[in-house]
């Protein structure tokens, strides 16, 4: 992993160079890699994962599961923040990809939790986050549980219920694809 934090950082091809790099943290030998779409202003100053409100629900609910963050990975498709808070830029998505490919290589996650839209359709492009959230997808060898993002999840109640009621379900997901690739 560090060898593959140190080419992103030498590459110098990536968008997004003005800030700084957020890789990912979190165990590498977990089943389940978190990814969301891009760091926001506080990940981009602390160079970590989901650190702002967002991450503050997300530890809240692995908390509710027994599960301390340093047993999942999570990381974004973009591992940089776009400026102004925006969302990601196709070709930016397309810069990262070949090095998000790697994280997921080197980790093999059994499920990959996608938060939010943008990393929801780097992996289900067709897919639509209100219809497909808490749905299970098989993908190769690993299989992809599409949730809501957590800063949506903070601005309304009913995506906060309906993110909970699919984050408490993870563990029977997880027990259910051990199953399915056995």
């Amino acid at each position: 992993m560090k060898a593959l934090e140190a080419e992103i950082i030498a590459d110098e091809t990536l968008p997004l160079r003005e800030s700084n790099l957020v890789f990912g943290e979190g165990n590498p030998d977990t089943e389940v890699l978190f990814i969301g779409e891009a760091p926001g202003a506080r990940e981009n100053e602390l160079r970590r994962p989901f650190v702002g409100r967002s991450g503050q629900l997300l530890d809240k609910l692995l908390g509710e599961l027994g599960w301390p963050r340093t047993d999942v990975y999570i990381t974004n498709i973009v591992k940089r923040r776009p400026p102004d808070n925006r969302d990601p830029l196709p070709q930016e998505i397309e810069a990262y990809r070949p090095y998000l490919a790697r994280q997921i290589a080197i980790i093999k996650p059994l499920v990959i939790a996608t938060l939010g839209r943008f990393a929801m359709n780097y992996f289900l492009p067709l897919g639509k986050i209100t219809r497909d959230q808490g749905k299970l997808f098989p993908a190769g060898k690993l299989f992809i549980y599409p949730m809501f993002h957590p800063a949506a999840a903070l601005r309304s109640t009913g995506t906060l219920n309906d993110f909970r009621q699919s984050f408490q379900k993870l563990p029977a997901v997880i027990a259910k694809c051990r199953t399915l690739k056995n």
